[in-house]
């Protein structure tokens, strides 16, 4: 199979796998806490990634200790956390739409705290894809006045989590092999994770008379399809495609993760929907290469 095909079935794969996460997180939270799923996640998710890329943590360095942990931190601890949070109110297709802000706030980012320089096109891209933003949760204010669609702000945390990672990797980390980035972040996280999954009491609810066992189920689901196995096929991306071609996923996920949300009776009003197109125009506009890029 060509690189030109690969890459093609590679994001057709990672569409299909983040795209249902939105679904499994609002499953797994019929049975658990926001905080016992992020833990349960990052825990499953962690044993994975060590059965097969323990031994490359032989390739970090000790000057590379504090970026790996930052980055784990930001990007690996804290976001299972806040999307679980922020789906007790938000649908799992519009969290997935708030979710494409990650490409737009790594431009932002990476300006303000790393120095990237940004052009006059991607900063119309930065003020539309907020400006779309904040439609959108005002809009879901007033259709649905019984959630708070404020609640995106903990999918906005999130993705400026992502974007420092993604910085910190791109600028400090880059003489490391992706796996051996991803098994380190979550050597980092593993123990913190165990310590908040033994306070949430999950060991409790599940001894329990009636164990969420279902929902116990999506999560695994989600640990293992939606963030190891993603991890690794996004690598592989990566290495068979352009950097511009692969952040196209951010696009076809929420088709995905929309479609799930329909089946599952959730509703998408028109003026949600001219809002999304809003904010995958700004985050088009503001990760548009130039010919001299």
């Amino acid at each position: 199979m060509s690189n030109q095909v690969k890459k093609w079935v590679y994001l057709v794969v990672l569409s299909l796998i983040w795209g249902t996460s939105f679904i499994l997180i609002k499953r797994g939270l019929v049975g658990f806490t926001p905080v016992q799923l992020g833990a349960i996640r990052i825990i499953i998710a962690s044993l994975v990634i060590f059965s097969f890329g323990f031994k490359r943590l032989k390739e970090v360095q000790k000057k590379d200790v504090k970026w790996i942990s930052s980055g784990a931190f930001l990007g690996t601890f804290f976001p299972p956390f806040l999307f679980a949070l922020a789906q007790t109110q938000l649908d799992s297709g519009i969290t997935s739409v708030f979710n494409t802000l990650t490409p737009l706030n790594t431009t932002i980012v990476g300006v303000l705290a790393f120095g990237a320089m940004i052009n006059k096109r991607q900063l119309l891209g930065v003020v539309i894809g907020l400006l779309g933003s904040i439609a959108l949760i005002l809009a879901g204010e007033t259709l649905d006045p019984d959630k708070s669609y404020w609640y995106a702000i903990f999918v906005y945390m999130s993705s400026l989590g992502y974007s420092f990672n993604i910085n910190i990797i791109k600028k400090h980390l880059a003489h490391l092999s992706p796996l051996a980035i991803t098994t380190a972040s979550f050597a980092v996280v593993f123990l913190p994770a165990f310590i908040v999954l033994v306070w949430s009491g999950f060991f409790d609810l599940m001894v329990g008379a009636n164990p969420p066992i279902a929902s116990l189920g999506y999560i695994f689901l989600l640990a293992v399809i939606g963030t190891a196995f993603a991890k690794l096929y996004f690598n592989k991306l990566i290495q068979v495609s352009s950097p511009v071609f692969s952040a196209s996923v951010t696009y076809t996920i929420p088709v995905v993760a929309i479609f799930w949300g329909l089946w599952d009776g959730e509703q998408l009003q028109a003026v949600q929907l001219l809002g999304a197109l809003v904010v995958l125009v700004g985050v088009y506009l503001s990760n548009k290469k130039t010919p001299t890029d």
